[in-house]
């Protein structure tokens, strides 16, 4: 991969040219899920992230108090978001499916992960809506949200995960990471690669959140494409340098992935 993994920043810079990154999630009892994505966003370069925490009780956090957060509802429709993502701890309510069908609507790049692709496999209506978008839509499933989505077992997407990954870019109309080992990134046009960083360190608790935080991120300053391949390219790697560093495989933390993460962002050396 190449250095800088984003365009640098010009010296006249401010938080305007980098994108105001919109996320829905946080049910209550999973609200984690949506923090570590805000965060992760934020320390990959967001100009802004606004979190639609469905834990109404949530309204900082005080470790990363730069989070804003707003009623869900109205950030699913915020017009004035660069992307939005949505899914990280959504649960799969009556609510989350009203969130999904107006995220569906939002004429801004899209990430749909976790709950948000459950909730998604659940509603024929909402895949003839995510059909129909013309802005990019960005799907982040591992082999069990696959699977439901294509309506099979997950043995048969392991056993096809190429061909998996390139029914849901064609059926969905959308750009698929199909997680895993080897994460395997596909397009509606027909690009494929597969991605070869990461270790079994990532099979662990908010990784997946922090994947949808950073390619959040990245798709305010960069292609769909390009922001794919170099976000799960840098999730992957970070993990990999955590290796040197004795942090895993067993115990590395998605919070601790997050840093890591920074810091290979800021190399500018290859």
């Amino acid at each position: 991969m190449e250095f800088p993994l984003l365009p640098p920043r010009p010296r006249d810079s401010h938080k305007g040219l980098f994108g105001h990154i919109g996320i829905v999630g946080g049910a209550p009892g999973m609200v984690g899920a949506v923090l570590l994505a805000g965060r992760a966003a934020l320390k990959s370069g967001a100009g802004r992230v606004t979190l639609g925490v469905l834990d109404d009780a949530i309204h900082v956090d005080f470790t990363t108090p730069e989070l804003m957060f707003a009623p869900p509802e109205n950030l699913a429709a915020n017009p004035r978001l660069s992307v939005l993502a949505i899914g990280p701890g959504l649960g799969q309510t009556r609510l989350a499916h009203e969130l999904l069908k107006t995220a569906l609507l939002h004429p801004v790049p899209l990430v749909i992960d976790a709950d948000g692709l459950n909730v998604l496999a659940e509603q024929p209506e909402l895949v003839e809506s995510c059909k129909r978008r013309t802005s990019p839509t960005l799907l982040t499933p591992h082999p069990g949200e696959a699977a439901r989505l294509l309506r099979t077992g997950t043995a048969d997407i392991q056993a096809h995960r190429e061909l998996a990954a390139q029914e849901l870019s064609a059926h969905f109309k959308a750009l698929v990471a199909l997680k895993g080992a080897g994460t395997v990134l596909t397009a509606p046009d027909g690009k494929i690669e597969t991605n070869r960083t990461g270790n079994p360190a990532l099979s662990a608790p908010g990784m997946g959140d922090v994947l949808t935080g950073i390619l959040a991120a990245f798709l305010a300053r960069l292609t769909p494409w390009e922001a794919l391949l170099r976000a799960v390219w840098l999730h992957g790697q970070a993990a990999d340098n955590a290796v040197t560093e004795g942090l895993c495989p067993e115990g590395l933390t998605a919070s601790e992935l997050i840093d890591q993460a920074r810091r290979l962002l800021n190399r500018v050396e290859p």
